[in-house]
């Protein structure tokens, strides 16, 4: 069984072994792998992952022409299969670099932004999440904290530091001690 560190450094590398040019052999599934790479014009797409938690967060980054955008089930389902891509694509890197491997599971539909760049192209940025059921037991879920809780600790602290001083003035304080009434 793998730490948590030893989890996080092997998606982290599987990740990283990712870019373009690394493995030509090995296919991930995006689009900027298809077509020869010098001949025909490139297409801009790739990934990354981040961690909350116990969970695994693959933001995905494309552009894509507007005809591609409109049947929009399709369009979905093409993203999801993207996701699905990257995430077998981690899974074969992880167990080269770890020699274990490795279960993620989907939390939930991907959330997908589409930006309109010019009438033909558009920018679309995508993010899925993935549980990682191997750190349930030793990662802590995020404690909330309420405003109220906040705003009662600085005050607290707040006090304290007001108290340090002690009520006494500075030898060179030639102030009154309320401003707003004239001195006898």
């Amino acid at each position: 069984m793998a730490t948590v560190l030893e989890i996080i450094r092997g998606l982290s590398q599987a990740a990283a072994n990712a870019y373009d040019g690394y493995n030509l052999e090995q296919e991930i599934g995006l689009k900027r792998e298809e077509g020869h790479p010098v001949l025909d014009s490139r297409v801009i797409d790739g990934f990354r992952v981040r961690f909350a938690g116990k969970n695994l967060i693959v933001t995905y980054q494309s552009e894509m022409r507007l005809e591609e955008l409109h049947p929009r089930n399709k369009f979905e389902n093409e993203v999801e299969e993207k996701f699905a891509d990257i995430v077998r694509f981690l899974k074969k890197e992880y167990k080269k670099v770890v020699k274990e491997s490795i279960n993620l599971k989907p939390v939930g539909d991907a959330d997908i932004f589409v930006q309109s760049t010019s009438r033909i192209r558009s920018w679309v940025q995508a993010t899925k999440q993935y549980e990682i059921p191997a750190l349930d037991k030793e990662v802590i879920p995020n404690r909330r904290i309420s405003i109220r809780d906040v705003d009662k600790s600085y005050e607290k602290q707040f006090k304290d530091f007001l108290e340090l001083e002690g009520g006494k003035r500075p030898t060179n304080d030639k102030a009154s001690k309320n401003p707003d009434t004239p001195e006898a």
